[in-house]
């Protein structure tokens, strides 16, 4: 079983999603919004491994 968040994940806070247990992290406004949204989906991901 996955635990996913819908909503509200950017880059401030997807590290803790993550380590809060969560397998899959949506995120519509920060990315969708953004100037570059390739970027933006990027930046969440490495946020939330940690890199």
């Amino acid at each position: 079983m996955e635990i996913e968040i819908d909503g509200g994940i950017k880059v401030a806070n997807a590290r803790l999603a993550a380590d809060a247990g969560a397998d899959v992290l949506v995120a519509g406004t920060a990315i969708f919004g953004a100037a570059d949204q390739a970027a933006a989906a990027r930046a969440i991901r490495e946020a939330a491994c940690g890199a």
